[in-house]
């Protein structure tokens, strides 16, 4: 899709390590058993880690609260971390029901079986019980519906008032409260449920949270439910949607239009889609996000090997490094770090492969087949954007600075996926945490106050130098919206040249401003 070239590869590649400064991928690392304590988030942030993801379809807000407490004392201890939190929704799942004495049941391959959307019945090996009430009329003859992540299968042979009657596919030992996926039904429930709107309301505003991912979305309603929701006090939450489903899939453009950003939820979509079709939707949507210049996160079976072994299938780093050359910003591990043996071991693995995988792309094909789909109705504010990182491709740059309030000039230098790596400078703690956390390339530094370029690109400068983003006599280039007064608004573009103490403008230098707000 969008970035489907890459450089030449040769044998001294294969054989030498990269030398690359900064990984550009960002890493997501669900908060469990195995990670929620201070020592081993320290140890998880020192290993790569950028966002942290509390699943709330597990824990109450007690729980959350102390592992939100425990990774805010392990950044603390860290200058310079900016992670951000991530609020992962239950959703509007759909769950079978109790078992009598709570005992899992035996189905067998050819057997017929009840499913009644009377919650309150114990089911047994003739019938069990779904949340779903609409079960009846979302199905007909011949659909298919999966259970406990696609392990049990079953197909629909009547629909009866308040239950429908299934044929049982394969052998299974089923357990209670085991998820549901209805392939390819539209499916009458609400965006957010009750549980959702109090984990929004009561833990994602009060605690400060960066990111809601919405669970189940499946059309941009539903994102806009969950905007609605968080009002105004929520306003600075970006909401990303999660698609796990067909009905998702068919809406897809509209939701990438509604949301902040997007995740190629491979589970669910494992149970909505045929296996073997999997990768060709993760390729869509990483595209389609990538030419909205959306935020695009990868998760499902990334690492999994990883929770009980200390190294990866070759099969698992090979995933992992295509989801880098497609285009993704992000990616997730979730049992790896929520309950793997080898939490830390596991962003370490994958924080290599995607330094690795970073060092293959063709970054000026890249940014020519994004430039050729954005060539319409460019904003001057992207315009400029485009622009800086063309004259980096060109200049062979290795950092661009952007001095920024609210990150949307970042964002857009992101979008153009330049080969230097971006350092955000700005005074806002959200907006330092919101750009590291899944912004593609960005580093962030924080500082007291927005008030003077010269005195801001200084310590820019020394950072980068510091973190080994940059190194006497390298070029940079500098973006910014700001004059040394504050009192004006202008684009403005630089090409400097890194001194010993501080910086220059090299000869025959290049200065561009265009006369429009930039943040």
């Amino acid at each position: 899709m969008m970035q489907k070239f890459h450089v030449g590869i040769e044998i001294k590649q294969i054989l030498t390590p990269t030398t690359a400064r900064a990984r550009k991928t960002k890493i997501i690392c669900a908060i469990g058993p195995t990670s929620w304590s201070v020592d081993m988030l320290g140890q998880l942030l020192d290993a790569g880690m950028n966002v942290a993801r509390l699943n709330f379809s597990h824990g109450d807000h007690e729980l959350h609260k102390r592992s939100l407490s425990n990774l805010r004392e392990a950044m603390a201890a860290r200058a310079g971390c900016h992670c951000a939190v991530l609020l992962d929704t239950k959703g509007p799942e759909i769950r079978s029901g109790f078992l009598k004495e709570h005992k899992p049941v035996q189905l067998k391959a050819g057997q017929t079986l009840e499913i009644t959307t009377d919650y309150g019945i114990e089911g047994d090996s003739s019938r069990i019980a779904c949340t779903y009430e609409q079960l009846p009329t979302s199905v007909s003859v011949g659909s298919k519906i999966l259970c406990d992540d696609g392990s049990l299968v079953m197909t629909v042979q009547e629909c009866l008032p308040e239950s429908i009657i299934v044929r049982v596919h394969n052998d299974h030992i089923l357990e209670e409260k085991k998820n549901m996926n209805l392939p390819g039904a539209a499916i009458q429930i609400p965006g957010i449920t009750e549980k959702d709107e109090d984990d929004l309301l009561n833990f994602a505003i009060p605690n400060g949270v960066d990111i809601v991912s919405g669970s189940f979305v499946r059309s941009a309603a539903n994102v806009r439910a969950i905007r609605e929701c968080l009002g105004e006090a929520g306003r600075h939450i970006r909401v990303h949607a999660k698609i796990e489903s067909q009905e998702a899939l068919q809406n897809i453009d509209e939701i990438i239009a509604e949301a902040d950003g997007i995740h190629v939820s491979r589970g669910d979509l494992g149970m909505e889609l045929s296996p073997e079709r999997v990768f060709l939707a993760q390729k869509m949507i990483i595209g389609k996000a990538n030419r909205a210049g959306k935020p695009v996160v990868t998760s499902t079976q990334m690492l999994q090997s990883m929770t009980k072994k200390i190294i990866p299938s070759n099969a698992e780093c090979t995933d992992v490094a295509n989801a880098v050359l497609d285009g993704t910003d992000a990616m997730m591990l979730s049992a790896e770090t929520a309950k793997g043996m080898y939490p830390k071991e596991a962003v370490e693995t994958m924080a290599k492969i995607c330094v690795e995988a970073e060092q293959a792309l063709d970054y000026a094909e890249v940014y020519r087949l994004h430039r050729a789909a954005n060539s319409k109705h460019v904003s001057m504010y992207e315009s400029v954007a485009s622009s800086a990182v063309e004259i980096s491709l060109d200049m062979g740059v290795k950092l661009i600075i952007s001095i920024t309030d609210t990150g949307s000039s970042t964002k857009l230098l992101a979008k153009y996926r330049p080969k230097a790596n971006i350092l955000a400078v700005t005074s806002s703690t959200l907006t330092a945490r919101q750009l590291s956390g899944v912004s593609r390339g960005v580093t962030a530094l924080l500082v007291e106050y927005m008030a003077g370029i010269e005195d801001l690109t200084l310590k820019a400068i020394a950072y980068a130098k510091e973190r080994g983003l940059i190194q006497s006599g390298e070029i940079v280039i500098l973006v910014h919206g700001l004059d040394d007064t504050i009192s004006a608004s202008t684009n403005v573009v630089k090409v400097i040249e890194v001194a010993k103490k501080g910086y220059t403008s090299p000869k025959n230098s290049f200065t561009s401003g265009l006369h429009v707000p930039f943040t």
